[in-house]
C-alpha cells in the first residue's frame, strides 16, 4: 500500500514540477545581490574567469582570484579594480593540492570565508590518445576535476557552517557528449559534471539548501586553448557571451547553465537517437579544430 501512495505522490510531484516549471519560464526570474560576497574565481587570467571577475566587479563584490599565470591575474585585478571592486589575487596552480590548501588557508586569514567559487581553471590537449603524453593525461584530471574536490573541501565547511555560498563548476558540452581527439578533457568533464550532480543531491540530503550549486556547460568558447574550432550547427562562442549567461545563472540559482540554452533540449534528444542515427549527426556537425593526430597537428 505504501509504494502505491509513493507512486501517486510522485506523479503528482511530476505534475507540479512541469506546471512550476511552465510557470518560471513566462515570468522573469527573480536574482540575488551578490554586493559584498567574497568570491572566488580560478583560471581568473584569461577567458571566461576573467570575464566572469569583470561581471563580479561591477556588481561590488569582494574578489579573490586564481591563476597560475601571475601577469594574466594581475592584469585581471586591475581592471577590477577600475571598476570599483575590492580584488586579492594569488598565483595558484590549481593542478596542486598542496597550494590549494595553503592559498585557502591564507584566504581565510586575510579575507575571511569565500561564499561563492567558480572552479572555472581547466586544461585541454586537443590529440589522438596514443598522441597525448601521460603526463598530459595527468594534468587534465588534476585540473579539471581532483581540484575541484580540493577546493571544495577547503571551502565547504565555513559554508556548511552558515548553510549559506554558491558553488559553480565550470564544465563544458563535452560532459555530456564525446568528441574524438580530446578523450582525456571529455572523460574530466564528465567527472566535473558528476561531481557538481552528486555535490546537488549530497547538500540537499544533508539538508543544507542554503549552499546552491550550478554547472556551466557551454559548446566550443573561443578562448585560444582550442586552436580555430568550427562546426556546423554549434556556435563558437565569445567568452562575453559565456561570462554573461554564467553570471545570469549564478544569480538565479540555476543547476545546469547550457550555452546556448538550446543545447539542453538537443542533448534530451540525442538520447533517444539510435547509434547510426547519432553517427549521422556527428558528420553533419562535423566539428572542426586543431589536434595533434598521429603526432603531426592536423585540423580534425
Amino acid at each position: 500500500m505504501n509504494i502505491v501512495l509513493d507512486i501517486l505522490l510522485l506523479l503528482v510531484t511530476i505534475i507540479y514540477s512541469y506546471l512550476e516549471s511552465l510557470v518560471k519560464f513566462f515570468l522573469p526570474r527573480r536574482r540575488k545581490s551578490v554586493a559584498g560576497e567574497i568570491v572566488l574565481i580560478t583560471g581568473a587570467g584569461h577567458g571566461i574567469g576573467r570575464l566572469t571577475a569583470y561581471e563580479f566587479a561591477k556588481r561590488k563584490s569582494r574578489l579573490v582570484l586564481w591563476d597560475i599565470n601571475k601577469h594574466g591575474v594581475e592584469e585581471t585585478a586591475t581592471e577590477c579594480q577600475k571598476l570599483g571592486a575590492t580584488v586579492h589575487a594569488f598565483v595558484v596552480d590549481c593542478s596542486s593540492r598542496e597550494e590549494i590548501y595553503s592559498s585557502v588557508n591564507q584566504i581565510k586569514k586575510e579575507v575571511g570565508d569565500v561564499t561563492i567559487v567558480v572552479n572555472n581553471a581547466g586544461a585541454i590537449y586537443p590529440a589522438d590518445l596514443l598522441s597525448t603524453k601521460d603526463e598530459e593525461i595527468t594534468k587534465t584530471f588534476e585540473v579539471n576535476i581532483l581540484g575541484h574536490f580540493w577546493i571544495i573541501k577547503a571551502l565547504l565547511p565555513s559554508m556548511i557552517k552558515r548553510n549559506y555560498g554558491h558553488i559553480v563548476t565550470v564544465a563544458s558540452v563535452c560532459g555530456h557528449g564525446v568528441i574524438p581527439y580530446l578523450i582525456p578533457y571529455c572523460s574530466s568533464k564528465f567527472a566535473a559534471v558528476g561531481f557538481h550532480r552528486a555535490l546537488t543531491a549530497e547538500l540537499e540530503t544533508l539538508g543544507k539548501t542554503g549552499i546552491k550549486t550550478s554547472c556551466l556547460c557551454p559548446v566550443f568558447v573561443d578562448t585560444g586553448f582550442t586552436k580555430n574550432p568550427s562546426t556546423r550547427l554549434w556556435p563558437v562562442l565569445e567568452t562575453d557571451e559565456v561570462a554573461r549567461s554564467l553570471i545570469d545563472g549564478i544569480l538565479t540559482n540555476k543547476k545546469m547553465i547550457f550555452v546556448p540554452s538550446y543545447i539542453g533540449i538537443s542533448l534530451i534528444l540525442e538520447k533517444f537517437l539510435p547509434e547510426r542515427a547519432l553517427a549521422a549527426l556527428s558528420r553533419i556537425q562535423n566539428i572542426q579544430f586543431e589536434a595533434v593526430v598521429g603526432h603531426k597537428t592536423r585540423m580534425k
